[in-house]
């Protein structure tokens, strides 16, 4: 009976051992499945067999020119190097990344050069596996070499914005023909997502091209649609859509890249910029000051609908421009201190004087999004955090803050006289 039992205890626990070995095994499956998009946040709202991207049209016509200005020049035409001043267009119209952006959903990313991505439970790496028919301009198939190199010198000896990527890759290695796997060296479960928005290069292109090196004789040899055609050093510079482009017929590119050709005009500043799309030598100028956009947008060809005027929504979020207080500093370690600065903060005044009222108020980092402060009391899982936090809440906290408003006066006396 004795020796049943202990039988009978070695087979329960070889079973659980078994059992929990399979479960691992089958959770690991489940993770690693080839998918056809990637999210931060939630599942990708696309599936694996979509048309087209939500907000693009399958039956928007091709061709035409787009005429796009810029303020000051350019001699460069390699946007992936410290050196040199290059058009910032080229890093998005000239070159493709493994996968693309879908812009009306929070960081999600549907394949592009990728036929497919895999990642592991955590997303401590990540595997992409290359469209077959994925082509440079030179109609040359892309590689896994082709994805390494770029990587890799990107990492190492590209612009400063490629290199914090790179710092956190253990290991960049040929899985298959056409697959690649990048393993991280930190726990961020983002960085199968940023391992997806690398420009991808053609390493032969560079073999005996110095690639640091800043000029406007080499172009680029890319995948994406638009080939630079034509160059004024300086002052112009025109990109075509390649006919033969590799992934007009993909679905994240149905209904987009519609124009036949893209220029760009560089002006010696912004206000003679300004006169050329008066003139109508450009095509659209966006205005980022509510002052100028309220008082100069008024003329012949406003009037007459020449000129489209349009203020389009979106909800991402505004940032700041602003004054930053280091509560670290025994000057602003008060709270009272930092609530009497913005209580004297006269924006009502200051916003009617300089941007003619326009300019929305700002309430934090992530205004106009839904990651943003809102008026009232704590609620919900905001509400559990606070309540559950082991540092010393300002007065007010679980209430609600909400920014003091001024009577719109100069002299601002209502909000004075609280301090």
């Amino acid at each position: 009976m004795h020796r049943l039992f202990i039988m009978t205890c070695k087979l329960m626990n070889f079973l659980s051992l078994f059992i929990l070995v399979y479960f691992l095994f089958c959770v690991e499956v489940a993770f690693s499945q080839p998918k056809h998009a990637i999210s931060m946040y939630d599942t990708p709202q696309l599936p694996h067999d979509f048309v087209s991207l939500p907000y693009a049209s399958q039956s928007a016509q091709k061709g035409g020119v787009l005429r796009i200005g810029a303020v000051g020049s350019f001699d460069s035409v390699n946007p992936h190097i410290i050196k040199g001043r290059s058009p910032w267009q080229l890093r998005f119209w000239n070159y493709e990344t493994l996968m693309g952006r879908s812009w009306d959903e929070p960081f999600t990313l549907y394949g592009l050069l990728a036929e497919s991505i895999e990642t592991g439970p955590n997303r401590e790496w990540v595997e992409f596996t290359i469209r077959q028919e994925a082509k440079f301009s030179d109609n040359s198939p892309v590689t896994v070499e082709d994805i390494i190199w770029s990587y890799k010198t990107l990492g190492t000896i590209g612009h400063w914005r490629y290199r914090g990527l790179w710092k956190k890759i253990e290991s960049i290695e040929k899985t298959g023909l056409r697959k690649v796997k990048i393993s991280f060296n930190e726990d961020n479960p983002e960085l199968a997502l940023l391992a997806g928005m690398r420009p991808i290069l053609k390493k032969a292109q560079w073999d005996n091209i110095d690639f640091e090196k800043s000029s406007i004789e080499t172009i680029p040899i890319s995948t994406a649609a638009y080939v630079i055609s034509n160059i004024e050093p300086g002052k112009s510079i025109t990109m075509a859509r390649n006919p033969d482009y590799w992934g007009t017929n993909l679905p994240f590119r149905k209904g987009t890249l519609n124009f036949d050709e893209i220029s760009i005009e560089y002006f010696g500043d912004a206000t003679v910029l300004f006169e050329a799309f008066k003139a109508g030598e450009i095509d659209i100028f966006r205005e980022g000051n509510a002052e100028k956009w309220e008082t100069q947008f008024n003329f012949p060809a406003v009037t007459n609908k020449q000129v489209i005027k349009s203020e389009i929504p979106h909800g991402r979020p505004t940032g700041m421009r602003g004054l930053v207080m280091n509560s670290r500093r025994p000057l602003f370690s008060d709270w009272r201190v930092r609530q009497a600065l913005i209580e004297a903060f006269n924006f009502e005044y200051i916003n009617e004087a300089q941007n003619a009222g326009r300019q929305e108020r700002i309430s934090s980092y992530f205004s106009n999004s839904i990651l943003g402060m809102k008026e009232g009391a704590a609620d919900g899982d905001v509400l559990r955090l606070l309540e559950n936090s082991d540092q010393t809440l300002l007065p007010g906290t679980l209430e609600g803050y909400k920014l003091p408003k001024g009577d719109g006066s100069q002299r601002n006396r209502a909000n004075m006289k609280r301090l």
